[in-house]
């Protein structure tokens, strides 16, 4: 029994030190695949590759930014920030200085789209963004804002957006509203829908004994109790009235 015991015991202290093992073993793998981020800022774009590739990290240029202080073709920014912890083939993204802003802006409003952005890539600049806006006052395709402006100094990036002038949407078409009153419901309905026009909820004709009290608010006219069921006996706007593309019609029907 006591034997059993010591074998029990001897077991249970070698898968301990097993674990430990694995667990220090797990820590030492894990440690050593973690690299501190280093400073790059204001090394040049290939000293900042030639350190991070070292240490087992990729680089990448980000973006590029004009700079009085920090001479061309040096690491403006960096991200992850110096110090930090990451592992081997992390990606680094990195901000280029330009230097000081050599290049000056051109004036493009009035050109074409096209014209425009051959100009602002002649001079060395990039075409960051266009957009278009209905406008009346020129032509289609006819840059009418720009940004940065010309001449302007002291911008960060080496881009120019440009906002462009679009064709202004068709002005709907006005029509005279016709005369539906005596058709039937359904041919009415039909024909205002035809006609660009939206039909309201549809009114009962009042009882025989003549017009309702607000008659004259609506413009309807009295029922007539000859017309047949369903009959239009009355129609907001009335006939004759200017109406427009998505106006809202009601009619007054016999009962």
């Amino acid at each position: 029994m006591i034997n059993f015991f010591r074998l029990v015991l001897a077991g249970l202290a070698l898968a301990m030190a097993g674990l430990i093992s694995a667990v220090v073993t797990m820590r030492l793998a894990i440690h050593g695949a973690e690299v501190k981020v280093p400073d790059l800022q204001g090394l040049t774009v290939s000293e900042a590759v030639h350190k991070t590739a070292n240490l087992g990290l990729n680089l990448g240029i980000d973006n590029k930014y004009y700079s009085v202080e920090v001479p061309a073709g040096r690491v403006l920014a960096q991200s992850p920030l110096p110090g930090a912890i990451v592992r081997r083939e992390w990606r680094m993204r990195v901000t280029e200085s330009l230097g000081p802003q050599r290049v000056a802006i051109p004036a493009v409003v009035g050109q074409q789209e096209r014209v425009a952005a051959i100009e602002v890539r002649r001079v060395g600049l990039e075409l960051e963004e266009t957009a278009q806006m209905p406008w009346t006052g020129a032509a289609p395709g006819t840059v009418i804002a720009q940004n940065p402006q010309q001449g302007a100094a002291g911008v960060e990036r080496p881009s120019v957006s440009l906002l462009v002038s679009a064709a202004a949407p068709p002005t709907p078409q006005a029509m005279v509203m016709p005369q539906l009153v005596g058709m039937p419901l359904a041919a009415a309905t039909a024909l205002a829908v035809h006609g660009g026009l939206k039909v309201g909820p549809v009114q009962n004709s009042y009882s025989d004994t003549g017009a309702s009290p607000d008659a004259a608010d609506t413009g309807m006219a009295p029922a007539d109790t000859a017309d047949p069921a369903g009959t239009v006996v009355g129609q907001t706007p009335l006939a004759g009235h200017r109406v427009e593309p998505g106006m809202i019609v009601t009619f007054r029907i016999s009962q």
